[in-house]
């Protein structure tokens, strides 16, 4: 049975994947969709074509997981996409965060996306595709978003080269990056720190990120970058030492306090 997994199915990103791919994946028989929040599982469910199977589970339990990798096996699935959706962030300096909460963020953001990664690999075949949610944050350090944006960057990193591994075996990684989106994302995220408001003019919507994300995975490109101005900062981070680039989102943080 060829399935599709996606985790953080319940809302934004996660639950836009599943709408955009329920159209054009005809060759998929289910969708297996990955989150805490039952309920909002299930209203996605209700719409979507496909045949959907729902996993309401913490990433981070060990016996969910557990139970995840079993049901794999006992269905004989053939994972054709896998999508790591799940994560938060939270903003503001870090000794003002809150410790759980913060440790947290870790792993869910990298812990379990390798872990959910590292168990569905042997479900997978040649032209199977894994699609991983980093973000822009992964460019460069990210002053009272510091953790979080590290989180990101072992995502991206971990993605690109594991793209070169899997590369001989047909199995394809894109690493997606957007800039800030029009998500529940934010309600966690802003709890302690306020998006510098230059960042909000680049806002872009669910829709867009996917719509890209999906046609990059299916040309089988390493990164995916939604936006000029997220495709300007990428080329900027590049190029220009990130000990400037962090003085400068500093100190628009500072007028911004001021103000």
């Amino acid at each position: 049975m060829n399935i599709i997994v996606i985790t953080g199915a319940s809302s934004g990103i996660g639950m836009e994947f599943a709408m955009q791919m329920d159209e054009s994946f005809s060759n998929v028989e289910e969708f297996w969709l990955v989150a805490r929040n039952q309920e909002k599982m299930e209203e996605a469910a209700r719409v979507l074509q496909h045949r959907t199977r729902l996993f309401p589970m913490d990433l981070t339990d060990e016996e969910k997981m557990n139970g995840l990798e079993r049901a794999l096996k006992e269905e004989q699935a053939v994972v054709r996409i896998l999508v790591n959706c799940a994560g938060y962030g939270v903003m503001g300096a870090f000794d003002s965060l809150d410790r759980k909460q913060t440790l947290g963020m870790i792993r869910l953001n990298c812990e379990a996306l390798t872990d959910m990664t590292y168990r569905l690999l042997p479900f997978m075949r040649r032209n199977s595709r894994i699609i991983q949610m980093a973000s822009s944050a992964a460019f460069m350090p990210q002053p009272e978003f510091a953790v979080y944006a590290a989180s990101k960057a072992y995502v991206h990193s971990f993605s690109r080269a594991l793209s070169v591994e899997l590369e001989r075996k047909g199995i394809y990684v894109t690493s997606v990056c957007p800039g800030p989106v029009d998500t529940p994302f934010f309600e966690t995220a802003e709890k302690d720190g306020k998006i510098l408001a230059v960042k909000k003019l680049t806002m872009t919507t669910a829709e867009k990120v996917v719509e890209q994300a999906l046609y990059d995975s299916y040309y089988r490109r390493q990164v995916s970058v939604c936006t000029l101005p997220i495709m300007a900062f990428h080329a900027a981070a590049k190029i220009l030492p990130h000990s400037v680039l962090m003085r400068v989102a500093a100190a628009m943080g500072d007028n911004e306090r001021k103000r």
